[in-house]
């Protein structure tokens, strides 16, 4: 990854003031001494299948056959990469699904939670459906409620860990997932409520109505948006932000957000009429200029050409490089970097 002192990384931020003929406007209203870090400032790390799989998740670099001492010398491992060449990060993402909470992987898996709880990140887990029906709705609901009693019995009083209810759940109309949220807050009493992530309606992409319901108040919401769901100009993309959160600022978290990062793409130069630097710099605007908190997609995850972070290497050897270093200074400076 190509951040390797904080002096080069200075020299970006800084440059960020004069990379598109609306930035600068962002740059004159919130210095980067006057920036309030958000809640949450994190990566996901993600299946290279993609979360949607029939069976265990397996984030990029672990192996089915890993223990748990194998999956927490790994994960020990790209957690320091990840501190190291993403400074500010706070929090990961990681995906859950049923297989992977009740069956033998979980001995392992949670090797993943515990590691990053000693590198004092936060942990964001989420529900993800299998790849065989794939439908926005969750697979078996006894399952779906027996994995979450398992994760809330072993992490729940973990001040450190976000319970992310269902990614995506695009196959609900909104009084349909109202009521599966409020039979989570019923099977979940002792759960604190600031720690439990409700996503917005479609796919995650509008937390306005889950928001206004006064049974939810006190719980965060989820939101997911994506420059391939449309083209704006980077006023436009602001615009459209604000849209799908609209008063819940304070309490919403982009849980997914991201743009290609391989593909060479200047994300602090002129953006022109590029609908991705459009989308990332509006983005980023948006983020620092409320203090909302971001999880990018994905900071590591093989073969994806959005992900910030390229490994190499296994065990403790892992190494890290950065695939584009303008895209990791937009995503610091939504940090408020």
């Amino acid at each position: 990854m190509g951040i390797r002192n904080y002096v080069w990384i200075t020299g970006l931020i800084l440059a960020l003031s004069g990379c598109t003929k609306e930035a600068p406007e962002v740059s004159q209203s919130v210095s980067t001494e006057q920036a309030v870090h958000p809640l949450i400032a994190g990566i996901n790390w993600a299946d290279a299948r993609d979360n949607f799989v029939d069976g265990w998740v397996i984030p990029s670099g672990l192996d089915a056959g890993d223990d748990y001492a194998s999956v927490a010398t790994k994960s020990n491992a790209l957690y320091n990469g990840v501190i190291s060449n993403l400074p500010g990060v706070n929090a990961i993402r990681l995906p859950i699904n049923p297989p992977s909470v009740t069956e033998r992987w979980r001995t392992a898996y949670q090797a993943t939670i515990d590691q990053a709880l000693n590198k004092k990140l936060k942990v964001v887990l989420s529900c993800w459906e299998s790849s065989a029906t794939k439908d926005g709705k969750i697979d078996n609901l006894d399952a779906f409620w027996q994995m979450w009693t398992i994760v809330i019995n072993k992490y729940g009083q973990q001040s450190d860990v976000y319970i992310e209810v269902i990614n995506e759940p695009y196959g609900y109309s909104l009084t349909q997932l109202s009521t599966i949220y409020e039979q989570f807050l019923a099977r979940f009493p002792n759960l604190p409520r600031n720690r439990i992530l409700l996503s917005g309606t479609g796919y995650s992409e509008d937390v306005n109505g889950v928001g206004a319901d006064v049974r939810f108040k006190d719980c965060l919401l989820a939101l997911h948006n994506y420059a391939f769901w449309n083209t704006r100009t980077q006023s436009e993309w602001e615009a459209n932000w604000q849209t799908r959160y609209g008063a819940y600022a304070a309490r919403t978290i982009v849980t997914e957000f991201g743009a290609g990062m391989t593909t060479g793409k200047n994300y602090t130069g002129a953006g022109g009429n590029d609908n991705e630097v459009a989308y990332m710099v509006g983005s980023t605007n948006v983020f620092r200029n409320t203090n909302l908190s971001s999880v990018y997609w994905p900071g590591i995850r093989d073969g994806d050409s959005y992900s910030l972070l390229n490994k190499s290497g296994t065990g403790t050897g892992i190494t890290f490089s950065v695939t584009n270093p303008s895209g990791v200074a937009r995503v610091r400076f939504g940090w408020g970097y």
